[in-house]
C-alpha cells in the first residue's frame, strides 16, 4: 500500500497546489494588465492570412481576435495594419457572407483601420469573383499577395503570421 501512495504522491501533491491555486484566484476571472501610456511606440504591422485548415472558421475567429486585441493594446491612432490574404485566406470573406459574427468582427476592425487587402492571383485562380466576397471593394485587391508581403515589410511593416 506503502508503494502505491508513494507512486502516486506527486500528483496528489500537484492536485492540492492546484486547488489552492484555484481557491486564491479572484473569483472575478484573470485580471488584464493595461500597458502605461508611451508603452507601445507607433506600429507598421502587416499580418499573412493563408488559411488555417483544417477548421479555417475557428482559424480566423482566432486571427480577427488577435487583431482587435492588438489595436486595443497600442490604440488605433498608433498602429497601422494591413492584412493580406491569399489562397485558402480569401475563404475567410467567402466565409463572412454567410457568417454574421465573421461579418461583424471584419468590420469592426475596418472601423478601428485595419485594411485587408485580397490576393489577385488566389481570386483568377479559384475563378472567385471579387463582388462575391464579403466587405471587399475593388480597391482592396492587390496584384499578388506574396509580393504584397514583401512590398510592406519593405516599407517597414512587421510581420505577423499567427
Amino acid at each position: 500500500m506503502r508503494q502505491i501512495f508513494a507512486r502516486f504522491r506527486p500528483l496528489a501533491l500537484g492536485l492540492v497546489l492546484a486547488a489552492f491555486g484555484l481557491a486564491l484566484a479572484p473569483s472575478h476571472g484573470m485580471a488584464q494588465m493595461q500597458a502605461p501610456p508611451g508603452y507601445y511606440k507607433d506600429q507598421k504591422v502587416v499580418y499573412h492570412n493563408d488559411g488555417g485548415a483544417p477548421d479555417n472558421a475557428a482559424y480566423f475567429r482566432m486571427l480577427l481576435t488577435n487583431i482587435r486585441n492588438h489595436v486595443n493594446a497600442v490604440g488605433k491612432d498608433h498602429v497601422e495594419i494591413r492584412v493580406v490574404d491569399h489562397g485558402n485566406g480569401v475563404i475567410l470573406f467567402q466565409l463572412a457572407s454567410q457568417d454574421a459574427d465573421l461579418a461583424k468582427r471584419i468590420d469592426a476592425l475596418k472601423a478601428m483601420g485595419v485594411k485587408f487587402l485580397i490576393c489577385s492571383n488566389t481570386l483568377a485562380e479559384r475563378h472567385i469573383d471579387w463582388h462575391t466576397l464579403y466587405g471587399v471593394k475593388e480597391g482592396d485587391i492587390v496584384p499578388s499577395g506574396v509580393a504584397e508581403l514583401a512590398r510592406l515589410q519593405g516599407m517597414g511593416y512587421v510581420y505577423i503570421h499567427p
